[in-house]
């Protein structure tokens, strides 16, 4: 049984951020942070299997989905910035306390916010999403060149990041079951990327980027002072980071659990079922 999805929009500095939201709001509640170059629409197969049991929200951050998109001679796409206007989302619904699903760009989003407010996080669940220097593989040598000189290397990083061919690739990655991916998932991604203003936008915060790998010392720490409820989930054909990311979150949270997926970068696109099953697991003794 699942309960009805809601669409709301509220406004923070003016800005419009949209948000999906289903369960009843005395259920345990979960906030899905989504990665690039997606939206809240990622979380979608979450809403249909989990909201009969926990309160599930998923934001848009600003730039993305149907939440505004601020001309970037005016707003300053960062990391920082989009952390600080998602803490002020939780706070302006009333959510006290939740735990965090972190997938790609949800990661040092999520991060910033689980270390600015600790007491708020009831735990963590990462997909996908990186906390160590070398859980940035090879894929990556031109995107750290990007970083080092931004104007030689803007078109390079484009076709790299923001393709048809390389949002294709971020689902689908290595895995030798192609016919399980709905090409819709990258065609409207890249009809997202096409419209006007997101190059700017996407470059400004990818080249932002950099300063989650300067952060990555202290979220580890983190992890490892604090010891949180993690669970780890990892489609291994991810073709943007390294394999052996989730046994460096074991390594600093050494009870945390960590399945390794038979799917891509995008692991709710294949195996939503197993993925909500796990969930469910691990939100009956995380969830306060």
């Amino acid at each position: 049984m699942t309960t009805s999805t809601y669409y709301r929009k509220t406004k923070i500095d003016g800005i419009s951020i949209f948000y999906r939201e289903a369960g009843a709001k005395d259920l345990p509640p979960l906030l899905l942070l989504h990665g690039l170059p997606s939206s809240s629409r990622m979380y979608e197969p979450l809403f249909s299997r989990l909201s009969d049991r926990y309160r599930l929200i998923a934001p848009d951050y600003p730039g993305f989905g149907h939440s505004n998109w601020p001309d970037p001679e005016h707003f300053d796409y960062t990391f920082e910035t989009i952390a600080s206007i998602m803490l002020r989302f939780v706070q302006q619904i009333d959510l006290a306390s939740y735990t965090l699903y972190m997938q790609d760009y949800g990661g040092p989003i999520g991060f910033r916010m689980a270390l600015t407010h600790p007491e708020r996080i009831a735990g963590l669940i990462v997909q996908n999403a990186v906390a160590h220097n070398e859980g940035l593989g090879t894929s990556w040598d031109l995107r750290r060149a990007y970083w080092d000189n931004r104007a030689d290397h803007e078109e390079a990083m484009r076709n790299n990041l923001l393709s048809l061919s390389a949002a294709r690739l971020r689902h689908v990655g290595s895995d030798p079951s192609v016919e399980l991916y709905n090409p819709d998932l990258w065609t409207d991604e890249f009809a997202f990327l096409s419209s006007p203003g997101q190059l700017k936008i996407q470059s400004n915060l990818f080249y932002d980027y950099r300063t989650n790998v300067a952060e990555y010392s202290k979220w580890q720490r983190w992890l490892q002072q604090t010891q949180p409820n993690l669970l780890v989930l990892w489609g291994k054909y991810d073709p943007s980071f390294d394999p052996g990311e989730p046994e460096r979150f074991r390594h600093d949270v050494p009870k945390a659990q960590v399945h390794i997926l038979d799917a891509g970068h995008f692991a709710i696109d294949t195996k939503a079922d197993e993925i909500a099953a796990l969930v469910n697991d691990f939100l009956k003794l995380a969830a306060p």
